[in-house]
């Protein structure tokens, strides 16, 4: 147990029973436990393997690279059609998760098996996702602007490719570009400050 990490299975939350037992089967697959991105992540010589969050509705192991996991149990879950690697298995509540322990760790020690093997998701290049048109339109007027978004890293225009087609209606695009504008020139993302 790494100490840095305990204020989040100590903090009072409706889920605090079912992380302290999703904690003990991590810890028993000898994993190593760090605070990453504010929750308690498991590692294996440095790589990410798994991860514990929750959201209202449920708590979660999220499998950093479990879209390449064979689960033969259908635990795992694909967050949003966006989600490229990482899968998630839900529970909401501890019998969920004690009747799942052994395939949990089967699921880890596969996980601990293709880190080691070195295997890895192939992602999306930036230019496979959809490019919606006001953003096309708005590139081809403006050069200055083209040159900025290009100048991008490719995270970045992904997050903005997917910001923008998300929303349904062309004035709502065209408003989100507007409004990206100033962060895109500073070479920022969508949705950093």
């Amino acid at each position: 147990m790494n100490p840095k990490v305990n204020w989040f299975f100590e903090k009072d939350t409706h889920w605090k029973e079912e992380y302290a037992l999703l904690r003990r089967i991590a810890l028993d697959c000898e994993l190593t436990e760090e605070l990453k991105w504010g929750c308690p992540c498991y590692t294996f010589k440095g790589a990410n393997i798994v991860l514990i969050h929750g959201f209202k509705e449920y708590c979660a192991y999220l499998f950093h690279k479990g879209a390449l996991l064979n689960d033969s149990e259908k635990i795992l879950i694909q967050q949003t059609e966006n989600v490229q690697s990482a899968r998630q298995t839900r529970f909401t509540s501890v019998k969920e998760i004690v009747d799942q322990v052994d395939t949990l760790k089967a699921y880890i020690y596969e996980a601990i098996e293709v880190d080691k093997a070195g295997l890895k998701v192939e992602m999306k290049k930036t230019n496979e996702f959809p490019m919606p048109e006001e953003l096309k339109t708005k590139l081809e007027e403006d050069s200055d602007f083209k040159a900025a978004f290009e100048a991008l890293t490719p995270g970045r225009q992904r997050g903005y490719l997917l910001h923008f087609s998300e929303a349904k209606q062309s004035k709502t695009r065209i408003a989100r570009i507007e409004k990206a504008m100033p962060k895109i020139y500073e070479g920022k993302g969508w949705n950093e400050r």
